[in-house]
């Protein structure tokens, strides 16, 4: 635990990038205007939670030290929105049980689009569809962009997760 801590402090700024990358790809304004994916906290959360889990599957798979950074990744998400939350006016009372709720969303999240994306394509519509639009909305748009963006982590060295940049595709530009 505390060489992970060590090792968090000399990835920091790499983690503050990398984290910075992903927040930067949830936020494209197709994915809300054109893939209507709710402009709100929840569907922001399901946006982040989605290339957050995108770029972890890839590092998990690479040499190390690939898996490493992805620990150190998933840490700092989760410290950014403890953040996040305080930020909002979370009472710190409530923090710990939003952030547990939070955490089992993400972490079930992530392994439904993982199991979604080594299965067939209805597996991957159904998990965004319940995920992203509640089950409200035809998610045929987003999983190909899904496939697309997962397509081009699974191309990407570790260098552009260490480095920059993380070759998301554009949403505007999958039809």
């Amino acid at each position: 635990m505390l060489s992970s801590l060590f090792r968090r402090s000399a990835n920091r700024p790499v983690l503050d990038r990398l984290h910075g990358e992903i927040i930067a790809a949830a936020r494209e304004p197709a994915l809300y205007a054109d893939y209507g994916v709710p402009d709100t906290f929840e569907g922001r959360f399901e946006a982040m939670t989605l290339h957050a889990t995108l770029v972890l599957r890839r590092l998990n798979v690479m040499a190390a030290p690939a898996p490493d950074l992805a620990q150190d990744l998933a840490d700092a998400i989760f410290a950014h929105l403890d953040a996040t939350l305080r930020e909002m006016g979370v009472g710190d009372a409530a923090v710990p049980k939003r952030m547990k709720t939070l955490a089992e969303a993400f972490l079930g999240r992530g392994v439904a689009y993982d199991q979604a994306l080594r299965a067939d394509a209805s597996a991957l519509l159904a998990a965004l569809a319940r995920n992203v639009y509640a089950d409200r909305a035809d998610a045929a748009r987003l999983a190909r962009y899904v496939k697309a963006a997962s397509a081009a982590l699974e191309e990407a060295p570790f260098e552009a997760f260490a480095k920059g940049p993380v070759p998301f595709p554009k949403p505007a530009a999958i039809i």
